[in-house]
């Protein structure tokens, strides 16, 4: 086979130039044949002698084809190439290098894109892993304002006349006059339940003195309830005005002409006022029922002397002071049960736990 002849001289730039042509396409060739293992490709030397200007023996290369024939260019690698899918391999690793060459030209406008790629994948997956917050954020707002409307519709509607006071009841009422009571509330009448005037109420029922102690309570939607504890009372004390019927911490209830029937007559010096009223009708209503019917009158000139008078004209108790009540009530009902109640004019309980009777 002929080999070419010598290359013609050229002038130094062209001939620099050519060679780093060659120079680079004979890198890249290197690299993409070593990764598929095809290969080494023209040697270096043959470059830098083309670099350098020297004759380069350009023989062609034969090509062993898989009919037999040769053809040049294939720098001795023809037993190489006649394998199957050599030439698609080659094929390949050409259009990789040249998709770096490209990649490597890659200008402003492709920075941009990518960077805004980027930043929409970025957001992307900041929306899917927030989604659960904002769903939950969104149920506590929603649950936050189904509670605060509830609320304001309930006051609105408790302060609105769709529970206003319509009818005003009074329990626990036995010697005081409901009626009366009713018609000295009746200002109420008509005002929502939350705005009913607690002051107004207690000025309306100061009037009536049986009145110990009352409870107000709203029943919606409509109706007003007072509940009221009345005063006991204990005992008359008679005056120049008639016989006052007082309560155990001596408030008036009532005064009348005549000595109300079973209610004993209390002597008390210092009057309604003193230490010692207040500890006789400490012990009047500390009595059962049944020991105080029995009880006709009542004094004392100090606390701890009080005294109790049974029936009219009966044997006197000599009670001392309110200490021990309870224990000196079982002491007392039994000695009335007994054989010594029999024509006894004193029983003395004064010392708990002992009786005296004479």
């Amino acid at each position: 086979m002929r080999r070419p002849g010598p290359l013609p001289p050229s002038s130094g730039t062209e001939e620099d130039a050519s060679a780093h042509d060659e120079e680079r396409r004979l890198a890249e060739r290197r690299s993409a044949m070593q990764r598929l293992g095809i290969g080494e490709p023209v040697s270096e030397n043959r470059a830098s002698s083309a670099r350098a200007g020297d004759h380069v023996d350009t023989a062609p290369i034969v090509q062993i084809r898989s009919g037999g024939s040769a053809e040049p260019g294939d720098g001795g690698r023809a037993e190489e190439r006649s394998r199957p899918g050599a030439r698609g391999a080659d094929d390949e690793a050409k259009g990789r290098v040249s998709g770096r060459a490209d990649d490597d030209r890659v200008g402003w406008r492709g920075v941009w894109r990518a960077a805004r790629a980027r930043r929409k994948a970025l957001r992307a997956e900041v929306r899917r892993f927030t989604v659960r917050a904002r769903r939950r954020r969104l149920a506590w707002l929603i649950g936050i304002g189904s509670v605060l409307l509830l609320v304001v519709g309930s006051v609105g509607a408790a302060y609105s006349p769709l529970f206003a006071v319509e009818e005003i009841s009074i329990e626990g009422a036995e010697q005081l006059d409901a009626a009366a009571v009713e018609s000295a509330l009746a200002d109420q009448l008509g005002k929502p339940l939350p705005l009913v005037d607690a002051s107004a109420v207690k000025a309306a029922l100061v009037a009536f003195p049986l009145i110990e102690t009352y409870t107000l309570e709203a029943h919606p939607p409509h109706d007003l309830v007072i509940r009221v504890v009345e005063r006991t009372p204990v005992g008359v004390v008679e005056s120049e005005a008639g016989f006052t019927t007082v309560d155990a911490a001596g408030v008036v209830l009532a005064t009348a002409g005549e000595r109300p029937a079973g209610l004993p007559l209390i002597q008390v010096e210092g009057g309604t006022g003193a230490d010692a009223f207040r500890a006789v009708g400490q012990v009047l209503r500390s009595l059962p029922e049944d020991l105080r019917a029995r009880v006709t009158g009542a004094g004392a000139t100090s606390p701890e002397d009080v005294t109790l008078t049974l029936g009219d004209g009966g044997p006197q108790v000599i009670w001392g002071s309110v200490d021990d009540t309870s224990e000196k009530v079982s002491t007392l009902q039994g000695a009335l049960k007994g054989a010594l109640a029999e024509g006894a004019t004193v029983y003395d309980v004064s010392a708990p736990g002992t009786i005296i009777v004479r």
